[in-house]
Formats: structure tokens, C-alpha cells, sequence
């Protein structure tokens, strides 16, 4: 068996997984065309933590980098705020009877704003793109063999194998369709020319600071736009944002915990949720590098060193929920008993490094990328009381993925995402996994794998829990627990958060009612 590489950070529900099994196609999610712009707000202004290197559809990112290309670009499907996956471009799928070939139809209403057509060989022109390119989707193509446009209105997904993630990348980053005709003229980084609900006012944009987009008045489904001006701040600093959302310059943004109560105090609305698993990412489980964190109990000791309700408690200002697992309680690879199998027990920490000969502890240098430093302090106290000396090593922001999947640290500190189970494995632990630099490996996840990839429902279910007992009981991971994202609007800003999804998709930004 061979795995897909997966470089993408997606993020959503296992519903994906499900229909790719099933090969059915969803007939939720049509165009209202009764909306009207009448209906639109003046404007909005959503403040971004990350700025977009290129907006080329081939170069679309995953994350916080999906709001920008959502403006411009529709994408074959769509995932609701619950992770349902609807049409948008295609508007219907199915599966041939192993799975092996996707078959999409395609709208047939639909120009670019450049007034190229967009048709079955434009879908085709910009998957063969993908597949063929660097950008950080490119990957989710691997078990892509062929890509057909037989009539103007379908396109044919050939897999050399099953991929039960491919409908969640399609619905994702995978598949945002830009105009053949501008792509080829050069300038779509800089200029991006798709079908989407907004057309970027290059005049108006300040690249690195402010992006601006206007409704695109020949929108095939304006259901979608709610604002006739859609402003895109980019806004690094969470203290900035917060200044910026009090004194009503953005109307929305992502802010820390610590800065929930301060926002609700000023007017401002909150949205909660729990999408990433935070922790350190303990990368060289070969002991390649760091000879110790290749025996089992070493890891098991990290775990069980961290009092994981204080640092929700001190740092997270109480918002989130403790946990030993990555994975969360709407997958099916969930185990309830792994919530606190780590329970805080530095006793049993310091025996087991004992047993592993570690008794008089080792030095442990961990990359920092845009950390609390309270967070650092709390790690540096806990494994500073088993005999681990900590040293951090501080990374720029634009380095949170480079730092992971380099090959040059022995573990990292970075959010990820909780989403379905084929995403997260091909994301954080098969052989070739972006977040597996060490290309560590386990018999029991290569039959897991297969079995979810070629079993049956209740085959695939059981192989997930296989999978989760893996990370679990041998530490792959030492997850602390899942941060309450506290994503703030000012009173007029309605706004669905999404699962597994760090920051909403453009569409569900709604004018207050």
C-alpha cells in the first residue's frame, strides 16, 4: 500500500469521509437567486492575522489564508458552518463502485469576470495545475492519476486508489477555479480573476496591509454576498486587533482568551469554539536526534508531567477542555477514556523516566512560533520538575509550518486542527506526512490506514480507534488540551462559526439582524 502525501491543513467534519465512501452527492445548498443586492450591507472589515504571499489559485493556502482567495475564487464544493459539505461549482458527484473515479457535474451559468467561460476544461486546466504544481493543496492530488473534461458540463476525478478525503479537499482549498485566460496571461499572484461572489479593487488595496473587494454584480448565486464591499485587515498583532474591534475600525477578528472578557465588556460579541488540540508536537519518536524521546516512557513521561486544567485555567483563561487525544469527540476515532489519560501525575512521570535510565533528565530545545510566553513558562515548570531542561527557541510567525515539517527540531508547539480522521492522519502521522519530518512509522497505523481506506463503515470506524490508540498510548503527541478560539464581532456582525475551521468562511458574515 502506498499513502498520499498531505501537506494541507484542512479542517472540517468527518461527513466528508462518508459521502466519499457512499459516492452520493449532496442537492442541498442551491443558489437563492431571488436575493437581491438590496439586501446588502455597505461594507465590512475583517481583520486576518496572516498575510496571502500570492493569490494564484494553485498557491491557495488552508486556514486563516482561506479568506482570501474565497472573495475571488468559488471552489468546485462547499463545506456548511457544520461541515456539510454542498455544491457550488459542481452540483452534483458520484463515485463509481470502488471509489476509483469521481464523476462532477458542472454549472453551466457560470462566466468569469473576465468573461471567460467556466466549463468543464477550465475545472480541468486548473486541477491539472494543482497537481502539477508546488502550492501547499498540490498534495491532495496524489492519488489523482487522471483528470478528464469529457463534455463542457463534467469532469472525471480518476484515483489511482481510494482517497477518502478527496470530497473535503474539493470542498477546501483543493479546487478554487481561476480564469485559464488570466492565469496564462501571468499576473493572477498579483491580479486574481475568478468566478466569486467579489471582484479585488487592486487601486484600492494596500498589499501586506488592506485588501479590497466589491460585489461582483453578475454573481450566479447572490445568496453569498450580504455586503457590497467585503475589506480584508491584516492585523498580526492580537492586542492591535482588539483596539481596532473597541474602536469599531474592523468589524471582526480573532482574539486570545485573555482578551474575551475585555471585548464583551466593550460591546463587542464573542463566538466560541473549539476546533485546534494544543500541545508540543514530539516529532523524532525514532530517537534519531534526541535519544530519548525514542523509548515510549519518555514520551509517556511528558504527558504525564503536564497539569493540563491549570494551564487551561492560567493561560486560556479558563476557556477550553483538557485532553490526552487529538482527535475529537465528533470523530468516530474518539475514545472517551483517552480525555484524561494523562491524568497529572509527576510522581508517575518521574519513575517512568527513571525506567527509560533518564532519572537525571535530559536537555529539550523546542521552536517557538508566536507562543505565549506563559505557555513557555508553564512547559519549562513541568518538565523542568522530571529533570527536562527546556530551552525555546524563538521562530518567526511566517516559520509556524516550516519549523514542524523541516526536519530540524525534535518536537514543535503548534495548533492543529481537529478535523476528519484521513485528513488529520495524512496531515500528522503516515510515513510521508508534512508533520512527520522523521517519517516514523507503525505496523498497527499501516493496517489501520488500509482498513479505512478499503473497509467498510464499521471497519473503518474500528481502525480509526486503532489509530488513536496508537498516538495515544505511545505519546506520539502530548496534547494539553482544546483552546476555546474566541472569535469577536462588534454588535452590528453576525457571524456561523465552523467546524474544525480556525476563522468562518466569507460567506456566513451576515448584517445584525
Amino acid at each position: 500500500m502506498k499513502f498520499p502525501v498531505r501537506k494541507t491543513l484542512a479542517a472540517s467534519v468527518a461527513v466528508a469521509t462518508a459521502l466519499a465512501l457512499a459516492g452520493c452527492a449532496s442537492s442541498s445548498g442551491e443558489a437563492n437567486e431571488e436575493a437581491a443586492s438590496s439586501d446588502r450591507a455597505d461594507s465590512i472589515t475583517i481583520a486576518t492575522v496572516l498575510e496571502v504571499s500570492s493569490f494564484d489559485p494553485a498557491q491557495a493556502h488552508f486556514a486563516h489564508h482561506r479568506q482570501f482567495f474565497q472573495p475571488e475564487y468559488d471552489s468546485l464544493l462547499r463545506q456548511e458552518p457544520d461541515g456539510t459539505i454542498v455544491p457550488m461549482l459542481a452540483t452534483d458527484w458520484s463515485y463509481n463502485d470502488d471509489s476509483t473515479e469521481l464523476t462532477l457535474t458542472i454549472r453551466d451559468d457560470v462566466d468569469f469576470t473576465d468573461g471567460t467561460r467556466l466549463d468543464a476544461e477550465a475545472v480541468k486546466f486548473n486541477l491539472d495545475r494543482l497537481k502539477a504544481g508546488n502550492g501547499p493543496a498540490a498534495s491532495t492530488m496524489g492519488l489523482v492519476s487522471e483528470i478528464s473534461a469529457p463534455d463542457e458540463t463534467t469532469v472525471v476525478i480518476t484515483l489511482s486508489e481510494p482517497d477518502p478525503g478527496l470530497l473535503f479537499n474539493l470542498s477546501v482549498q483543493a479546487s478554487f477555479i481561476g480564469s485559464p485566460t488570466a492565469i496564462e496571461a501571468g499576473k493572477i499572484d498579483t491580479q486574481p480573476v475568478g468566478s466569486g461572489p467579489y471582484i479585488m479593487d487592486v487601486d484600492a488595496s494596500v498589499p501586506g496591509s488592506q485588501y479590497t473587494f466589491t460585489a461582483n454584480e453578475d454573481y450566479w448565486d447572490p445568496s453569498l454576498q450580504h455586503y457590497d464591499e467585503l475589506i480584508l485587515s491584516v492585523i498580526p498583532d492580537a492586542t492591535a486587533r482588539l483596539n481596532a474591534l473597541l474602536a469599531g475600525q474592523i468589524d471582526a477578528g480573532l482574539l486570545t482568551p485573555k482578551a474575551q472578557q475585555q471585548a464583551v465588556q466593550g460591546g463587542l460579541v464573542d463566538h466560541l469554539s473549539e476546533v485546534n488540540f494544543g500541545g508540543i508536537m514530539l516529532l523524532d519518536r525514532d530517537g534519531t536526534v534526541l535519544e530519548p524521546l525514542g523509548d515510549v516512557r519518555v514520551r509517556q513521561a511528558i504527558n504525564y508531567a503536564i497539569d493540563r486544567d491549570e494551564m487551561i485555567a492560567q493561560i486560556e483563561a479558563g476557556l477550553g477542555s483538557a485532553t490526552s487525544q487529538i482527535f475529537p469527540e465528533s470523530s468516530p476515532a474518539f475514545v472517551p477514556e483517552y480525555e484524561d489519560y494523562y491524568a497529572y501525575d509527576p510522581e508517575k512521570a518521574r519513575e517512568l523516566m527513571a525506567e527509560a535510565g533518564y532519572e537525571d533528565g535530559f536537555d529539550f530545545e523546542i521552536p517557538a512560533v508566536l507562543v505565549d510566553p506563559a505557555f513557555e513558562a508553564a512547559v519549562s515548570q513541568y518538565l523542568g520538575d522530571i529533570g527536562i531542561n527546556v530551552t525555546w527557541n524563538e521562530r518567526p510567525g511566517s516559520e509556524g509550518i516550516t519549523v514542524v515539517s523541516s526536519g530540524d527540531y525534535v518536537a514543535s508547539v503548534k495548533p492543529n486542527a481537529q478535523g476528519p480522521t484521513w485528513i488529520m492522519a495524512n496531515q500528522l502521522f503516515t510515513p510521508d506526512a508534512v508533520y512527520n519530518p522523521f517519517h516514523n512509522t507503525d505496523p498497527r497505523l499501516d493496517e489501520a490506514l488500509e482498513a479505512m481506506q478499503f473497509g467498510t463503515e464499521a471497519e473503518s470506524e474500528a481502525a480509526q480507534q486503532e489509530m488513536n490508540a496508537v498516538m495515544t498510548e505511545d505519546a506520539w503527541f502530548a496534547p494539553f488540551y482544546r483552546p476555546s478560539l474566541v472569535y469577536v464581532t462588534d454588535s452590528g456582525t453576525d457571524v456561523e462559526t465552523q467546524v474544525s475551521q480556525a476563522v468562518p468562511s466569507i460567506y456566513y458574515y451576515t448584517p445584525a439582524s
